[in-house]
């Protein structure tokens, strides 16, 4: 890394006011060198895991690409699972039944006809017609992927989908979850060489093909939930487009919940187009008179007077993120409670949903209502995030309240700014959500906001991630893929130049991209963790200051939801209960106390007591230790050498520093007026919640947040003389 420097160089002098460079890092130059050897030894190391399939005969007389739904049919309805060889279980067949209800049975042969004559297609199903959990199995019947040594893949945009998707379709499959279904997700692989069919967020098999050029393991890939042109779906098409190109053999469906799927098939050269309808009941429209103030108050308005008066059926709510939502789920149980005992209403139970929920706990929206209570309708009530718009269906839903938001990412490359706001959603999303109203019988949406808005204010189509996001993660991954030419890549909708050059101009300072655009050792170790480049190279980095195990923590601990609770009704005491965590140099330091003093407690039994007594979020920290897991496996495996220093030694404040200023060293501010300015010019202030007790000459942070006001959050006060010392600030001029 030493020998990579940040910028161009011209000359060192010339440069030194405007460039940065890195600290000599001999620990991971080496560790970047023998990586770099590896890869040329292994080029593909997913190749070398075997791949066992069960193989006694059953599908014989089958030919790929031939087979009727009448045969598959015939098949899925004998006494033994032919991927097993077991007997089927009468759970088995009382799924069956369910299933050959689906929409989308209606059409097996129809699809069949089209997957087996064409290499790339596109298949619309509305929700709820069973596209996510029938279609890969159509294919797997059809394909006989095990025949080949082969695994068919299915992509989710969202980490929950593909876990619960996966489960239920391991019980349809009547197999064990993790054997021949699986689901791959970041820090989470429940799969193993067994496997079939495997589901995975689009973000995993894009980190697939980094090290499998052309996907070889898959015989076909199923691309679902496109409309919601995530960047890793936006990127994965862009890819496989090519990759059809030198593979033949591969064929690809791409699948959207929404019949403008026009656009799909004219980048896939008209690729021939299937749609299903949903199965769907009318759905009345409700608008507000006028504007809602508080969009969150009137949705839990909203729930409890439909639970007041309306005949029963269960509520969906949409809200915006993880806060809110357990925000509303303690308020609306409360409320609940009342009328149950104020005004006899029946039983109310209220299920959260969004992406960092556990497994467990995402399974409870699917639990039956509660029971009548004098006379009076017991229902559930599901608040989500805009996950439940289209990744899962859930049944018994007749009641949508949709206040209209959701929280979308937006960035700025002028300021190098990407923050997640809470923004007005588009028509077609709206339409879904009032969909969801619609799947057993008639139903409702109350829509908390006007006619007019809708009609006047709200866009189209809520425009793709990859105009609205940091590009530095997409164009070290299509580095390594081997797209060296960026600006001619097949992009369905090309990024803004300006947000592309950001992206190479501080993959450059990282030394992850040298001067020419081509990827480094460092690049390329760095490309191995599914990590944010920053992070990655700031965990790298730092085993030559010996705190590379203190940083795995900090990095672990910046990767899960926040781990403060700080409830409205003990908001001083949640205060103090953080403030004994607090480390006189900021935010970073604080996680990692928080972070070793839960495992301390760990081992002491007790522990979500203490997570309750301390105002910990058990489920974040806990996420955190398996996140940490994972990074110190790939660290070993790449040999980056795991060294710790005490917080007693003098030099450990040093070293966390030093260590933190290797990845965030474009994310330093000074001292300006009340607030602070950064390097890009962008005045902000300090976040309320950090313990920082001091306002420091100059601080970095990790994030910077738009709110009423620009905020930098989670900080550690840096000294002048540290910034010119330990990286490249010399005679740097704010």
């Amino acid at each position: 890394m030493g020998s990579e420097k940040r910028s161009s160089k011209k000359s060192s002098e010339e440069k030194s006011s405007k460039k940065m460079r890195i600290v000599d890092s001999s620990v991971a130059e080496k560790v970047a060198e023998k990586a770099e050897a590896e890869l040329k030894a292994h080029p593909h190391p997913q190749d070398q895991e075997q791949l066992e399939f069960h193989n006694a005969g059953e599908f014989e007389g089958l030919i790929p690409h031939a087979t009727t739904a009448a045969q598959a049919e015939k098949l899925e309805s004998s006494a033994t699972n032919p991927f097993t060889g077991e007997k089927f279980t009468q759970k088995y067949f009382d799924i069956l039944k369910v299933r050959r209800d689906l929409p989308v049975h209606a059409q097996r042969d129809e699809f069949l006809k089209i997957f087996q004559s064409t290499q790339i297609m596109v298949f619309v199903g509305e929700t709820g017609s069973g596209k996510t959990t029938q279609i890969p199995q159509f294919v797997l019947y059809d394909d006989l992927p095990q025949l080949k040594g082969k695994q068919v893949a299915c992509t989710q945009p969202r980490r929950v989908a593909a876990m619960s998707v996966a489960a239920r379709v391991a019980d349809e499959m009547d197999v064990q979850l993790g054997q021949e279904v699986g689901y791959n997700i970041r820090f989470d692989n429940k799969s193993s060489n067994k496997t079939i069919l495997k589901y995975l967020t689009d973000g995993m098999l894009l980190r697939e093909a980094m090290e499998d050029h052309d996907l070889s393991r898959y015989s076909v890939i199923i691309l679902d939930e496109a409309h919601e042109r995530t960047l890793a779906t936006d990127i994965l098409m862009g890819l496989l487009k090519q990759v059809t190109k030198r593979r033949p053999d591969l064929k690809i469906i791409v699948m959207s919940a929404t019949l403008d799927a026009m656009k799909f098939q004219s980048y896939f050269n008209e690729a021939p187009l299937l749609a299903v309808p949903g199965r769907t009941h009318p759905v009345e429209i409700y608008y507000t008179p006028e504007y809602q103030k508080d969009y969150l108050d009137s949705a839990m308005r909203t729930v409890l007077q439909i639970h007041a008066t309306e005949p029963e059926g269960d509520i969906l709510v949409f809200l915006t993120g993880e806060e809110e939502i357990e925000d509303a789920c303690r308020k609306i149980s409360l409320e609940a409670d009342e009328l149950v005992r104020e005004q006899g209403c029946g039983p109310l139970a209220v299920y959260p949903l969004y992406g960092s929920l556990p497994p467990h706990q995402q399974q409870k929206i699917f639990e039956p209502a509660p029971e009548a209570y004098n006379g009076r309708p017991g229902r559930k009530v599901i608040i989500a995030t805009n996950i439940a718009e289209t990744s899962l269906t859930i049944d018994g839903i007749v009641y949508v309240v949709d206040p209209g938001f959701s929280k979308q990412k937006v960035y700025n490359p002028r300021i190098r700014v990407e923050s997640l706001l809470v923004s007005p959603i588009s028509k077609a999303s709206a339409q879904q959500r009032a969909g969801r109203a619609g799947r057993t019988r008639p139903g409702k949406c109350f829509r908390l906001y006007t006619q007019e808005a809708y009609q006047k204010e709200l866009i189209e189509a809520t425009y793709p991630e990859i105009l609205r996001c940091n590009l530095s993660s997409v164009v070290l991954l299509l580095k390594k893929i081997g797209v060296d030419d960026l600006v001619h890549f097949d992009f369905m909708d090309p990024p803004a130049p300006e947000t592309m050059m950001r992206a190479l101009e501080e993959l450059n300072y990282l030394a992850v991209l040298d001067d020419e655009g081509e990827l480094t050792s460092l690049g390329r170790l760095t490309s191995n963790f599914p990590l944010d480049p920053l992070l990655a190279v700031m965990l790298i980095g730092s085993a030559d200051f010996n705190v590379s195990e203190e940083m795995l923590t900090i990095i672990a601990m910046l990767n899960v939801p926040n781990v403060f609770v700080r409830p409205a009704s003990a908001r001083k005491y949640a205060d103090e209960a953080k403030l004994a965590f607090a480390d006189q140099s900021g935010d970073f330091v604080t996680l990692l106390n928080v972070y070793n003093e839960f495992v301390a407690a760990k081992e002491e039994g007790g522990l979500q007591q203490w997570c309750r007594d301390n105002f910990v979020s058990y489920r974040s920290v806990y996420q955190a230790t398996n996140v940490r897991r994972q990074l110190s496996r790939l660290m070993e495996a790449n040999d980056i050498p795991l060294k710790s220093t005490s917080q007693e030694d003098k030099s450990f404040q040093k070293n966390i520093t030093r260590a933190l200023l290797v990845g965030f060293f474009m994310q330093v501010a000074i001292k300006c007026g009340k607030g602070y300015r950064t390097v890009d010019g962008q005045d902000v202030l300090v976040h309320p919640s950090t313990v920082l007790p001091t306002s420091p000459e100059f601080l970095l942070y990790n994030e910077l947040v738009l709110t009423s006001k620009t905020y930098v959050r989670t900080v550690h006060s840096v000294k002048g003389d540290e910034l010119k010392k330990y990286s490249f600030f010399s005679d740097y001029k704010f």
